[in-house]
């Protein structure tokens, strides 16, 4: 294993008005290549904040983060967003997929900034689209489709450019038991199989149980760090 992401003295504090609301508070963290990782706190405790932190989506107030040894903070917007269409991928709890679009389409979309043409961006995107068990909803719109169909589509299309880095933020939120387990196996065995790193936001204790490496976020801090013996993690063999 490799060191993948590194934080250094990460901090985000957020102005209301006269108020500071401090979010990260000098978080330092290092995460290897191809773990499974579950950040694990309550609401407000600042665990999507870092999974923003980490994936470019908000810059820190101060820190660096450092992430196949670029620094995300030194970089501008452009520059950010070129870095996620080739590194990483993500899995939402309200799926974030294209009303308009069908399956396919939405599952082809990061493909198109990757200059990847049409033919070949639908073949890939169906056989991602079976491969998750959808190969019979290849047409149908997220309006067509369950909650854990429309999950199903988001999974495929966080995978379907191999990126280096999936993140998941509350991606079980939403859906009933059954599904949950039947969305985290599928996640986990595709990060498995792709040598992936996943990083999971979750406020769910049972959810963890998948990871690697359990880090506890608590009002901003790391409170511990648990690492997950293999033998114990349910999305390993």
């Amino acid at each position: 294993m490799t060191e993948l992401i590194k934080l250094n003295n990460v901090r985000k504090v957020y102005r209301m008005g006269e108020e500071k609301i401090v979010a990260l508070n000098n978080i330092n963290l290092s995460i290897d290549n191809e773990k499974l990782v579950c950040l694990l706190g309550t609401s407000g405790s600042g665990k999507s904040t870092l999974l923003n932190m980490m994936a470019g989506l908000e810059k820190p107030t101060k820190g660096e983060i450092i992430i196949n040894k670029k620094h995300l903070e030194r970089m501008n917007e452009n520059q950010v967003t070129k870095f996620r269409q080739l590194y990483i991928g993500f899995v939402f709890q309200s799926y974030n997929l294209i009303p308009t679009l069908s399956a396919l389409e939405n599952v082809s979309l990061p493909l198109i900034f990757q200059g990847i043409p049409k033919s070949k961006r639908n073949k890939a995107a169906k056989k991602m689209l079976v491969e998750v068990g959808l190969g019979n909803r290849l047409h149908h719109r997220p309006s067509e489709m369950s909650g854990g169909q429309q999950q199903r589509v988001s999974i495929a299309r966080a995978f379907i450019g191999h990126p280096q880095i999936v993140f998941a933020d509350e991606p079980t939120g939403n859906l009933d038991t059954k599904t949950t387990i039947e969305v985290m196996d599928l996640m986990t065995s595709m990060a498995n199989e792709q040598k992936q790193t996943l990083i999971i936001v979750t406020h769910d204790a049972e959810i963890s149980n998948y990871a690697h490496q359990i880090i506890y976020i608590r009002d901003g801090n790391i409170e511990k760090i648990i690492e997950n013996s293999k033998n114990n993690i349910k999305g390993d063999a």
